[in-house]
């Protein structure tokens, strides 16, 4: 009997554990950073130099952190935390922060303005292949499939047909009901 507690004591010790810990976000086409950043509860931010959540207003974290984690948001269907978390930069100018506001604002059913955020990422780095992936998606939704195409195109001549944006885009203009 003794030894029962103490192993249903230990087993829910680790299951506390795990729901402690933050939870990790899937990746999908930010950087190699931003698929492996925790999500923090809301109004926190993931602190990669000190590896855990702090809170979203810390001038400790930087623009970087900031902006992945925005991306890391976006992925996980947070939004408008995402866009809010995009506020707080110092310089929201980057094609990075740029790109994911245009994704946070597509996925919340705002294309038109999406697109506009693409293109404003694009103008600082047109061979930046994950905006033009997004921007094709969004021409996509909009039943514009020869802007979608010449996207697709663009994106092979910047990293071939074996990158994920080009991959993905492709998926995106054959089955268009997966975006």
């Amino acid at each position: 009997m003794k030894h029962s507690i103490t192993s249903a004591l230990l087993g829910a010790s680790f299951v506390l554990a795990a729901f402690s810990m933050p939870a990790f976000a899937a990746g999908g086409g930010g950087s190699d950073d931003a698929a492996t950043t925790p999500t923090c509860p809301k109004g926190q931010v993931w602190d990669s130099k000190a590896k855990k959540c702090v809170k979203k207003t810390s001038s400790a974290v930087p623009d970087k952190d900031r902006t992945e984690y925005a991306y890391t948001l976006a992925k996980a269907g947070r939004y408008q935390e995402a866009l809010e978390m995009l506020d707080t930069l110092k310089d929201p100018n980057t094609k990075e922060a740029l790109n994911y506001r245009g994704y946070a604002t597509r996925k919340l059913g705002r294309t038109d303005e999406g697109i506009s955020w693409y293109k404003k990422s694009l103008a600082l780095d047109p061979k930046y292949a994950k905006v033009r992936e997004y921007l094709g998606e969004a021409y996509v939704i909009k039943g514009q499939l020869d802007l979608a195409k010449d996207q697709l195109m663009t994106i092979k001549s910047i990293c071939g047909t074996t990158c994920e944006e080009y991959r993905d885009l492709h998926e995106a203009i054959e089955k268009p009901s997966k975006i």
